[in-house]
């Protein structure tokens, strides 16, 4: 991310500046949004909110296919942004943060309808023979939108869109060290004629945050730490509103005995070192079966040799999106150095550029001792430990506090799902590496530290709405069953119908 720092304001508004990563160069100033403001946005999403609510799907995925037109027309202009602002790498800056959002933007406009539509559902038993069930999918309401900086279009699109494609408007707080792509996103939403109110931008940092949550939304959509993300949940239980929060992650890639070791070399430097490894499905602990151990090194530490690390023209691994979380992954590799891991390749900042640039890394000798092992990193180092078997590897997968993703490499791919069944984390990939955001129809969470619900697909559309039961008795005439006056004998027959139903062959079947 960029460099961040308060500045002197001459209004009532704390007022921040953001530097380059690359350059350290300014590339911008803005102000803080106050409680007020946020207030007062919140407010305007809803009245905005109310008619969007009573919108036809067509009529709400219209300006979704006109924002996807924009995405096109502008992605120049979105990959500078990004670039200017993280340092990530152009191809990743076109992939995660052009196509990606297209993707979603795409997917959620045509399928919303299907997702959402009325369910009719016989209910079981005998109420089947008497009443009717329908599920309506209503929207919340206005929802809090907190993104992340690591992915500052794609991670602001997708669940943009959902919610608005459910009927709800939006209030979208984005990290405050990349400010100025969420200022072009809401610039197509316009451009896209969404209705003024439905999708707003507030700048500022947790303290803009914690307004948010507090200002009354129906729902939060959280991506970001551990920490914060305990504290978005505090406040939502005693609010009582719903969230969903997608925290942080350490996954864990588990090399089996009779992998293919040059996909699975490849595999983990992708893991590891897309996107400055600053996602939080990347590979930061890689469990390696003994017998297969050199060979998968001698393959990994071969192509992170050739890895392109360049503030200039073509490169593979850019710069490190923000000054703190290099502070961090030094912090990490100095400490499994001085509990006796071996740094082969990188463990520092890059001398030979100007920016925030840590080398790619390749760490051995590593045990759970280490906080490179047990800790989010969150940047492009690969941990190899050496398991005697595919038991150990898969022990060591499991202990840990974060559960988000991981992958498992393997020739036998129903192996591998064995495998991946046992790793107690929200998903797994087999022979691919952090692939599951990626697709639409999966749904998308953490288990333990790692976060609380699931997003994307049709279960995470449906979660910014509210699942409405709709009951009604198929006749609607005559005396209610079971109704007033209570009578021994409606007593005597009630608890006949129960031997009968639940204690015999016959009823329970037909129950």
């Amino acid at each position: 991310m960029a460099i961040v720092e308060s500045i002197a304001s001459t209004g009532p508004r704390r007022r921040l500046r953001a530097r380059s990563p690359v350059t350290q160069e300014p590339i911008g100033e803005f102000d803080c949004a106050t409680a007020e403001d946020v207030r007062l946005a919140v407010e305007r999403a809803r009245k905005a909110q109310g008619p969007w609510a009573e919108a036809s799907f067509e009529e709400r995925a219209a300006p979704m296919w006109r924002l996807l037109e924009r995405v096109v027309a502008r992605q120049d202009e979105i990959i500078e942004a990004v670039i200017a602002e993280t340092g990530k790498a152009r191809t990743e800056a076109i992939g995660m943060e052009v196509f990606a959002p297209c993707d979603a933007i795409a997917h959620y406009a045509k399928r919303a309808k299907q997702f959402l539509a009325d369910e009719k559902r016989r209910p079981h038993g005998i109420l089947g023979f008497t009443k009717k069930l329908r599920i309506v999918y209503r929207p919340l309401g206005v929802v809090g939108l907190i993104t992340p900086w690591n992915g500052p279009v794609a991670l602001s699109v997708n669940p943009a869109v959902q919610a608005l494609m459910a009927g709800n408007a939006v209030v979208h707080k984005p990290s405050e060290v990349t400010p100025f792509s969420a200022l072009l996103v809401q610039e197509m939403f316009e451009e896209a004629g969404l209705p003024d109110g439905l999708y707003q931008v507030v700048q500022g940092d947790g303290e803009t945050g914690a307004a948010l949550v507090e200002a009354g939304v129906d729902k939060v959509s959280f991506t970001g730490s551990v920490a914060t993300g305990r504290k978005v949940g505090e406040a939502c239980g005693r609010n009582l509103v719903p969230c969903t929060l997608e925290l942080g992650g350490k996954d864990a890639m588990i090399v089996c005995a009779d992998a293919d070791l040059d996909r699975a070399a490849a595999g983990a430097v992708n893991g590891a070192c897309m996107n400055t490894g600053h996602y939080c499905c990347g590979t930061e602990r890689i469990y390696v079966v003994a017998s297969v151990y050199d060979a998968f090194l001698e393959k990994t530490l071969a192509r992170v040799r050739a890895l392109r690390q360049s503030d200039q023209g073509e490169t593979d691994v850019g710069a490190v999106f923000w000054d703190k979380q290099l502070e961090v992954m030094q912090a990490h590799v100095d400490d499994a150095e001085a509990k006796g891991a071996r740094v082969l390749l990188g463990g520092r900042r890059n001398p030979e550029l100007q920016g925030l640039y840590f080398e790619p890394t390749v760490v051995v000798g590593v045990s759970h001792d280490m906080d490179l092992m047990t800790r989010e990193t969150f940047g492009p180092i690969l941990a190899v430990q050496k398991v005697a078997d595919e038991e150990e590897a898969i022990a060591l997968a499991n202990d840990s506090e974060y559960g988000l993703n991981g992958n498992v490499w393997t020739r036998d791919v129903e192996k591998g799902f064995r495998i991946a069944a046992r790793i107690q984390t929200g998903g797994v990939c087999v022979n691919d590496m952090a692939i599951t955001y990626g697709i639409a129809e999966a749904p998308f969470g953490g288990v333990k530290a790692s976060g609380l619900g699931q997003v994307n697909g049709r279960s995470g559309i449906r979660g910014y709405c509210h699942a409405m039961p709709i009951t009604a008795d198929r006749k609607g005439t005559g005396e209610i069953q079971g109704g007033y006056p209570y009578t021994r004998k409606s007593e005597d027959g009630l608890q006949k119908f129960i031997r009968f139903y639940f204690g015999t062959r016959l009823g329970r079947w037909l129950s």
